[in-house]
């Protein structure tokens, strides 16, 4: 019982030092999507080109670092509309400052398959990301992002096997 109360503190104050020190904003912009797969490709695979949007909080930990949490809707996938995957995302970045314009993050991000089923793919993809920010000025930045899926989209009943890579150009607000 202890050890929830002192869990359960620390992680207030946690949450006290995220409320007092957060950004919050959107962004969106352009994705390239590819299906890597392990063996041969069934069909035509080529990639996907389609918009993305989103929202985050940015929260800092230091004066250079913060954590980034996100919540975006990404399609991706292959061209091939049997290999496309239309994904609510969760990123979260770490993001670190090398100066006052530019930033770079790193992170784990869960996706969630947001409406086929019974197609064969699994419904929640985990990948890692690696980006780079710069500001505009004191509310708009550009990004570039890369990830790289660690999990095989595929179920496991069947015998494909496949990672879902991407890249985001993106734009951004921060309020």
């Amino acid at each position: 019982m202890k050890k929830l109360a002192i869990i359960a503190f620390l992680l207030s104050l946690s949450y006290q030092g995220f409320s007092q020190s957060g950004t919050y904003g959107i962004r969106a912009g352009y994705n390239i999507s590819n299906l890597d797969f392990k063996e041969t490709s069934p069909s035509n695979n080529k990639h996907r080109n389609s918009f993305y949007i989103g929202a985050y909080g940015d929260f800092r930990l230091s004066n250079t670092v913060s954590v980034v949490p996100e919540l975006q809707f990404s399609p991706e996938g292959a061209k091939d509309e049997k290999l496309q995957l239309d994904l609510i995302q969760m990123p979260v970045l770490f993001k670190f400052r090398l100066n006052e314009r530019w930033k770079f993050g790193l992170g784990p991000q869960a996706a969630l398959k947001s409406h086929k089923t019974n197609d064969g793919m699994k419904n929640f993809h985990y990948s890692a990301i690696a980006g780079a920010e710069f500001k505009l000025n004191q509310m708009l930045f550009v990004d570039v992002r890369y990830s790289y899926g660690v999990t095989n989209i595929f179920d496991d009943i069947l015998s494909a096997e496949a990672i879902n890579t991407n890249i985001q150009l993106g734009v951004g607000y921060q309020f």
